[in-house]
């Protein structure tokens, strides 16, 4: 016993007289960099070309398999999108299997597949291997691209364009592309409503053709199988693919421009802005700056909320919730981005901070904190995701296909520990380029445009429509051409004022399909300001608001409520019918701003102020004088809303032109409604105007 309490004693001091020894002031040196044990994968090559890479993992009974094809990108010109249709509708069908024999038979055995334009994944228990395996190869090797199946893919497809056209992240992201790259390079093709619509069934069976063949592709095996097993089964199921020469096409490369430009991608009446500042980067899998430069990049922006932008824009400025930076690798061409959302009446100021964070990178060394900081966070990342075995599988695959060194990855903390912070300082003067740079913001015209103007080295602001498209600048009308006479010709255009004043009332019946239902709106109109508007589903009533004159309410959910203070008002002067012919007795002032393009129509838009205060846009053609888009802004719970609506397809309706064609969005939901008919003075009663 008393050999035990002096040894603990012994202990004790000798870890006292250690501690006292150490000088607190002085950091601690890092020590060594941990050695990494990647886990093993083996590989081969069958006879048609294709490289296996396995990766064994028996801790639980399930084997994915992912085929990927290492080829380089064609321009798709007028029919862009046809490539990832044609990726996406390989499982819809085969020359043995229908679409809902392939979902029946993935379902039963639990599995996942998946297919896309540069390959497929799928994933199973163990125990079902061969079978999911014989349907891989059938997709793989027999697809049909059902033209059916294709119709509804385009369609779906053009329903989420439409509902993405007015999404600032949508807008931005498509003009970074074009700006970034050019419409002469694959990675700045935009897939716009009318490509989609130019997509046959032909452009999808010669892609697979060209391009899905063995001596071009990888595939990566993961899971509770060895190398052996695996080496049979690829055998039988893929050793029949057939190989052949595929195109090599290359482009011209892309570079940064020689002083900074600004584009502009307008959402009018939005408060709101996508703000990027972006370039592209001549930087590739495996190039020796990649690590330092990833430390630059974590230390701008990719650090989440460690991030200089995020501390300056959201700690400091409060002017965003995020804003991250990005500097990615590509064999073809990489890119620079940096990205945050704003108030339109800071975006210059957004833009401001984050070309000096760029500078400040640039001209100032970081502190040894900082740089220790990024290590510790890049050392824990790296060693959390090789606890997947999928991750090794992603390094096998990029050692092979980027001819990386066989160590590349054993070697990664080793080579992150000898970072320095001259290094981080000639990585930021290497790849930053706040003078080069394309400056995209999807924003309200008529607040940010001018003051983005002094950041274009040439002061001139280019602008984009949703799908990267450049626009013309708006254009101020010379002469005495006047906001009142523009509506003037537009009651002349749909019929003359004497036509419109001598209307009563007007039924307008229209229908929308709404996610697979039918929706049915029927509104009421009677001079001179009664109104009445239902919408049902399935012959349920889901609105109905009513205006007597003086009074309304709306019903919605069974519950029935009065419409007051500022609602009211808005009401009063949605039902004014042909509203256009008493703007000046409604007290509405209106303002010609300029001529400006919609869907690539001259129009001119006025501005419009009511009486309460409120502004909307209305744009008619230049050529015809019709109505062509009306845009206002909406309050909603979650903040202001733009909504558009468009008009087409003008009918003649006794003398009068009304639009049969009206797609309204707001925010990212888009309702297309299909006028039924339209029906003048039928003698309507007021009792249609009744609030109970």
């Amino acid at each position: 016993m008393k050999k035990s309490i002096i040894l603990i004693f012994f202990v004790l001091a000798t870890f006292i007289s250690a501690t006292s020894q150490v000088d607190r002031s002085q950091r601690p040196q890092p020590g060594p960099a941990p050695v990494i044990q990647l886990g093993d994968f083996e590989t081969f090559k069958l006879r048609n070309g294709l490289q296996v890479i396995v990766v064994e993992n028996r801790s639980v009974p399930v084997v994915s398999f992912q085929i990927t094809l290492d080829i380089n990108p064609a321009l798709e010109g007028d029919a862009a999108g046809y490539s990832s249709l044609a990726g996406s509708l390989m499982r819809e069908g085969t020359t043995t299997r229908s679409k809902e024999q392939i979902d029946e038979e993935i379902d039963f055995i639990g599995a996942s597949l998946s297919t896309f334009s540069t390959g497929m994944f799928a994933s199973a228990l163990t125990r079902h291997t061969e079978t999911l395996l014989e349907l891989m190869s059938d997709i793989l090797l027999n697809p049909t691209f059902p033209e059916a199946e294709l119709q509804r893919s385009i369609n779906q497809t053009l329903s989420g364009l439409e509902a993405s056209r007015n999404s600032s992240d949508f807008i931005a992201g498509n003009i970074a592309n074009v700006t970034r790259y050019g419409t002469d390079h694959p990675y700045g093709e935009i897939t716009t409503p009318e490509t989609l619509n130019n997509i046959t069934r032909e452009h999808l069976v010669n892609y697979y053709n060209t391009y899905f063949r063995p001596n071009v592709a990888y595939l990566v095996i993961v899971g509770d199988i060895n190398v052996r097993e695996a080496r049979k089964l690829t055998r039988k199921f893929f050793g029949k693919w057939e190989k052949q020469n595929v195109p090599s096409t290359t482009y011209p490369t892309p570079v940064a421009p020689e002083g900074n430009r600004v584009a502009l991608g307008n959402r009018t009446g939005a408060t709101q802005s996508t703000v990027m500042v972006t370039y592209p980067v001549e930087f590739t899998p495996g190039n020796p700056d990649a690590l330092a430069a990833s430390m630059m990049n974590n230390i701008l922006g990719g650090g989440v909320f460690s991030g200089r932008l995020m501390q300056n824009l959201r700690e400091d400025k409060g002017y965003t919730y995020g804003a991250r930076s990005s500097l990615s690798s590509d064999r073809r061409i990489g890119s620079f981005r940096a990205s945050t959302e704003v108030r339109n009446s800071v975006t210059d100021s957004t833009v401001v901070e984050i070309l000096a964070e760029m500078r400040r990178l640039i001209e100032e060394p970081i502190d040894e904190e900082t740089l220790e900081l990024v290590k510790s966070f890049l050392t824990g990342s790296f060693s959390r995701s090789l606890e997947s075995p999928r991750t090794i599988a992603r390094y096998a695959l990029n050692i092979i296909r980027y001819d990386l060194p066989s160590d590349y990855y054993a070697t990664y903390l080793e080579r992150l520990h000898a970072v320095t912070i001259a290094d981080i300082q000639e990585m930021a003067a290497k790849y930053l380029k706040p003078d080069n740079a394309i400056i995209v913001v999807a924003g309200s015209q008529d607040d940010v445009m001018e003051p983005l103007r002094r950041f274009s080295a040439t002061g001139e602001v280019e602008l984009y429509d949703a799908f990267g498209r450049r626009l013309d600048p708006p254009r101020k009308i010379g002469g005495d051409l006047t906001a009142e006479m523009v509506i003037d010709a537009y009651i002349q255009a749909i019929g003359g004022a004497e036509k419109l004043k001598a209307v009563k009332d007007v039924t307008t019946k229209m229908k929308a399909t709404v996610q697979g239902m039918q929706l049915e709106a029927v509104t009421k109109q009677k001079a001179p300001n009664k109104y009445f508007t239902e919408m049902t589903m399935g012959g349920n009533v889901l609105q109905k608001q009513i205006f007597d004159g003086t009074r309304g309410s709306v019903t919605a959910m069974g519950q029935t409520q009065e419409i007051t203070g500022d609602d009211l008002e808005d009401l009063k002067l949605q039902s004014v019918l042909f509203p256009e012919l008493r703007y000046a007795e409604l007290g509405y002032t209106m303002e010609l701003v300029g001529i400006e393009q919609v869907n690539g129509e001259d129009a001119y838009r006025v501005r419009i102020t009511n009486a309460s205060g409120q502004v909307h846009n209305e744009y008619f053609s230049v050529n015809t004088r019709l109505r062509l888009k009306s845009q206002r802004s909406q309050e909603t719970p979650m903040g202001d809303v733009s909504v558009e609506t468009a008009y087409d397809d003008y009918r003649d309706v006794n003398g009068i032109l009304f639009p049969f064609e009206i797609r309204q969005q707001a925010g990212p939901q888009t309702i297309n409604m299909e006028v039924q008919s339209v029906e003048i003075d039928t003698n309507m009663s007021d009792d249609v105007f009744n609030i109970e």
